[in-house]
C-alpha cells in the first residue's frame, strides 16, 4: 500500500539519458534513421509522441509509403530507394503481401526494438530544450503521458524528424511556411506573390462488408448535406483508406496549432459521406457494409522547412542538378494542392514530373543555424515547391539514412554536421552510404577494403542475351509499346520478331535513346523503320545501323496500331523490361505530360511497365547477343540497373550456376555480403495494395558458400532479401570462395548485382 499525506506541490518522476545522437520523431524517417545509426554503432534515443511508429505509414494514418517509384506511374525505373527503405518494404512484402496497417505497425516496431543500441521512448512529447550556448543543443526534455515520466536526453547530436519541426523551432532554428513568390529563386511554377496557404491534412476511413444489413445512424457533429463538397460524387462504395487522399483541409490554416481544428472538420465530412453513402439511397450495394475505422489524428502533409546550408529548389528537381555533396535521391513529381482541399473546385492535386531522379545535397540535411541539429524527413531545407517532391516517406526516409552515417562519422571524428561539408569529408560519407546499399545517381562505390576486388573472379556461365522465347500470348498494338534493352557501346545488333495482323497495313517501329545519361525518358529517336505486313504472322528484322556512343539502354518502339498483336515471352531477366505509353491517373499520368507555358516544367511522354503478372517482355532475337551480364558486374560498384544491368546472370541452361572468387594467397574473410535482385522497379507500396508475389522473381532464394577445400561455410534456403550478410564469429581463412546459386525458376535466370568480402 502506497499512502502519502498532503503537500503544497510534487514532481514527476525524472529519467536522464544520455546517447550519441537523439533523434525526435518515430514515421518513416525517425525509424529508417534510428536503425541506420544503431547498426553503425551509435546509441540511439527515438522519441515517438504517438503509440506506434511509422507516422503517416502507421495504422494511426494508413498512407502507403511511396517515393522516387510513384506508383510506376513515372519514367524512374528500377528507383525504389535503398539501405534500411528497401529492407523494410522487402519485408513487407513478403510477411504483408495483403497491405494490413497493424501488421506493417509491427515490422517497424519489431525493426526497432530488435537494436539493442535503440532506447525507444513512445508516447513521449517533447516540449521543451536546453542549449550549451547560442547554437548548441545540449538537452531536450520530453513527457510520456503513460508513465507520467518526464524524460531528460543529452547527446552531442540531435535529429529532427518529427514533422512540424519541434527541435527546430525551440531551438530558435530559422524556417518557413507556405509558397517563395516567383522572384525570390527564379521558380517560375511558384506564385507571383508568396502565400500562406499550405498542402492540408488528410484522414481516412475503411468500410467492410458485415454480410448482413447494417443501419447507420450519423452523429450530430457530422455534415448535414455532404452535397456542399465540390467533389461529393467521388464518394462511392470501393475506395477507402488512402485512395481517398484527396479528403483533404486545413491549407488555409496554421497546420501546427490548428491541427485539432482541422481534424474536426475532417471528421465531419467523413461521418458526413458515410452517412450520404448508407442513407442516401444512391448505394444500395452500400446494405451491408458498415464503418470499421476512421483515423482518429489526421495524416500532415506540410508545416515547416528548416533552413540549411542550401535550399533545394524547382530547378534542382527539373533540370536533375549534380551536387557534389549528393546523398540521397528523389523523385516523386512536384506533387502541390489547392488551399482549400476538399472544398476546393479545382482537381486535387497538381502533380508535375521530372525527367528523372534527382540528387538531394548534405547541405539541406543540417540546420545552417543550430550546429549539432540534423534535419530529415519532410522539414529539409527546401522550397515551397521543391517540397511537393522532398516531402513523400520514402524520399524523406532515404534521406535520414544518409543521417544516420553522417552522425556516425561525426561521432568518430569529433565533429558537427556542416563539418563533414566544410571539411571535404562528403566523399567518405558518400562511400559509407554506398556499402550500406544507399543509391546516389552518378556515384560509384570503390572499396579498397573490399577483397573481391583483388581477387580472380569466374562464373559456370555468363548469360548472353539472344532471345526472349515466344510465349503462347500476344499483346495487342492497343497503345505504344517498347521493349527495353541494355546495349554496349557500338552497333545496335539487328532485332527479330513476329507480329500478328488482322489485316494488311504498315507497323512503324522506332529506336528511341533518353536524352541524358542515366534516364529512362525516352525523348530521342534515332532511327526508323516502316514495314508492310500482311494478314497472318509476319517475320520481321529491324535494323537500325545505329552507332551507339555509350552504354545504354534503348527502346525499341512499336507504334500504335490496333491490327497487330506482337508475341510476347514468359522469361524475365535482371534489368530487362518491357513499357508502355500507359496512363496512370492517380499520379496525374496522362501518356504525356504537357504543362502550361513558362511554368518551367518539361513536356515528355510517360513509358511505364505494367504490374506483374503482367508486364511480359516482348519476344524478339537479337543478332549478335547482348553479352551485358558479365561476372565482372559484380565488382563494378553499382548495384541496380543504371546505363546496364549491372549483375552478373548465369545462363538458363546452366545446371548449377557458381561464381568462384579466388586470391593468389589465402584470406581472412571475417564477413561476405551478397546483393540480390529484388527488383527495384516494384513500388512495394506499404498498406491497402496487394502486390502479385511474396518475393520478388528474379531473386535468388537459395544458394551456398564453399571454400577452397570445398567445404560448404554457409548456406541460405527461403531467401527474399536485396543485402545477405554473413558474419563468422571467427575468421575464415581460404584462398577460394565458391558461390553456388539456384535459378529463382525456370524462366528467370539466377543473378547477382554484388559479392564483397571484408
Amino acid at each position: 500500500m502506497i499512502k502519502e499525506n498532503f503537500t503544497s506541490s510534487r514532481e514527476l518522476k525524472v529519467e536522464r539519458m544520455t546517447a550519441n545522437l537523439v533523434i525526435v520523431g518515430g514515421g518513416l524517417a525517425g525509424v529508417c534513421g534510428a536503425v541506420t545509426a544503431a547498426r553503425a554503432g551509435l546509441k540511439v534515443v527515438l522519441v515517438q509522441d504517438r503509440p506506434v511508429l511509422g507516422g503517416n505509414s502507421s495504422s494511426e494514418v494508413r498512407l502507403w509509403i511511396l517515393g522516387a517509384t510513384s506508383h510506376m506511374g513515372n519514367n524512374n525505373r528500377w528507383a525504389r530507394e535503398g539501405g534500411l527503405v528497401d529492407e523494410i518494404l522487402v519485408e513487407n512484402t513478403y510477411k504483408n503481401p495483403e497491405g494490413n496497417p497493424l501488421i506493417f505497425d509491427v515490422i517497424l516496431l519489431n525493426k526497432v526494438v530488435s537494436e539493442p543500441n535503440i532506447t525507444l521512448l513512445l508516447n513521449t512529447s517533447v516540449h521543451s530544450l536546453l542549449k550549451s550556448d547560442d547554437r548548441t543543443i545540449s538537452q531536450v526534455n520530453g513527457f510520456c503521458s503513460q508513465n507520467s515520466t518526464e524524460y531528460e536526453l543529452r547527446a552531442p547530436l540531435f535529429c529532427d524528424a518529427s514533422g512540424d519541426g519541434i527541435i527546430g523551432f525551440l531551438s530558435g532554428a530559422s524556417f518557413r511556411m507556405g509558397a517563395e513568390n516567383r522572384q525570390e529563386f527564379d521558380e517560375k511554377f511558384a506564385p507571383s506573390k508568396a502565400y500562406g496557404e499550405l498542402l492540408g491534412h488528410s484522414l481516412y476511413f475503411y468500410s467492410k462488408d458485415s454480410g448482413k444489413p447494417v443501419k447507420y445512424h450519423a452523429p450530430d457533429f457530422a455534415m448535414a448535406d455532404i452535397t456542399q463538397i465540390p467533389k461529393f460524387r467521388s464518394f462511392n462504395t470501393k475506395d477507402y483508406g488512402c485512395k481517398l487522399w484527396w479528403l483533404e483541409y486545413g491549407g488555409r490554416l496554421d497546420t501546427i496549432h490548428d491541427t485539432e481544428k482541422i481534424k474536426w472538420e475532417l471528421w465531419k465530412v467523413v461521418y458526413g459521406a458515410w452517412n450520404y453513402i448508407k442513407n442516401s439511397g444512391e448505394f444500395p450495394e452500400a446494405e451491408n457494409l458498415t464503418l470499421e475505422w476512421v483515423g482518429m489524428i489526421p495524416g500532415k502533409r506540410e508545416s515547416r522547412r528548416f533552413m540549411g546550408d542550401y535550399i533545394i529548389k524547382q530547378q534542382d528537381i527539373i533540370a536533375q542538378r549534380a551536387h557534389d555533396d549528393a546523398v540521397a535521391y528523389g523523385g516523386w513529381s512536384i506533387d502541390l494542392h489547392p488551399a482549400d482541399g476538399i472544398f476546393s473546385e479545382k482537381p486535387g492535386c497538381n502533380q508535375w514530373h521530372s525527367k528523372g531522379l534527382y540528387q538531394i545535397p548534405y547541405r539541406s540535411l543540417y540546420s545552417k543555424d543550430i550546429n549539432n541539429l540534423f534535419l530529415t524527413g519532410r522539414i529539409i531545407s527546401a522550397t515551397h515547391v521543391a517540397f511537393g517532391s522532398t516531402r513523400v516517406m520514402a524520399t524523406g526516409a532515404y534521406c535520414a539514412q544518409a543521417v544516420a552515417l553522417a552522425a556516425q562519422l561525426c561521432k568518430d571524428k569529433g565533429l558537427v554536421p556542416a563539418d563533414i561539408y566544410n571539411k571535404g569529408l562528403i566523399g567518405e560519407l558518400q562511400h559509407n552510404l554506398l556499402k550500406n546499399g544507399q543509391h546516389i545517381p552518378g556515384i560509384v562505390l570503390k572499396d579498397k577494403d573490399d577483397l573481391v576486388q583483388f581477387a580472380k573472379l569466374s562464373a559456370s556461365s555468363e548469360l548472353v542475351l539472344t532471345e526472349l522465347p515466344e510465349g503462347n500470348s500476344r499483346r495487342e498494338l492497343d497503345i505504344d509499346v517498347a521493349q527495353m534493352l541494355p546495349f554496349g557501346k557500338g552497333e545496335v545488333p539487328a532485332i527479330v520478331f513476329h507480329a500478328d495482323s488482322d489485316g494488311y497495313g504498315e507497323l512503324e517501329v522506332e529506336l528511341r535513346l533518353s536524352g541524358r545519361q542515366g534516364n529512362f525518358t525516352p525523348d530521342v529517336t534515332v532511327a526508323k523503320q516502316t514495314f508492310n505486313i500482311q494478314p497472318g504472322r509476319n517475320c520481321i528484322q529491324a535494323d537500325f545501323s545505329v552507332q551507339l556512343e555509350d552504354d545504354t539502354y534503348a527502346f525499341l518502339t512499336f507504334l500504335k496500331n490496333p491490327l497487330v498483336k506482337l508475341y510476347r515471352s514468359h522469361q524475365r531477366v535482371s534489368g530487362i523490361l518491357s513499357v508502355f505509353n500507359l496512363v496512370n491517373k492517380a499520379v496525374s499520368n496522362y501518356g504525356k505530360q504537357v504543362p502550361p507555358e513558362d511554368i518551367g516544367v518539361d513536356e515528355f511522354e510517360f513509358w511505364c511497365p505494367e504490374r506483374r503478372p503482367e508486364g511480359q517482355n516482348i519476344a524478339l532475337k537479337i543478332e549478335p547477343g547482348l553479352a551485358v551480364f558479365g561476372i565482372e558486374n559484380i565488382r563494378n560498384g553499382i548495384d541496380r540497373p543504371v546505363t546496364q544491368p549491372n549483375a552478373w546472370a548465369a545462363d538458363l541452361n546452366d545446371a548449377e550456376p557458381a561464381i568462384t572468387v579466388q586470391w593468389e594467397i589465402p584470406q581472412q574473410i571475417n564477413k561476405i555480403e551478397l546483393w540480390f535482385d529484388t527488383d527495384f522497379d516494384h513500388p512495394m507500396e506499404s498498406v491497402l495494395m496487394t502486390h502479385p508475389e511474396t518475393v520478388m522473381p528474379f531473386c535468388v532464394r537459395n544458394y551456398k558458400i564453399c571454400d577452397d577445400h570445398n567445404k560448404v561455410i554457409y548456406s541460405k534456403t527461403g531467401n527474399y532479401q536485396s543485402r545477405n550478410t554473413i558474419r563468422f564469429d571467427k575468421p575464415i581463412t581460404t584462398s577460394k570462395l565458391t558461390i553456388v546459386v539456384e535459378h529463382p525458376s525456370a524462366n528467370v535466370p539466377a543473378a547477382v548485382f554484388a559479392i564483397r568480402c571484408y
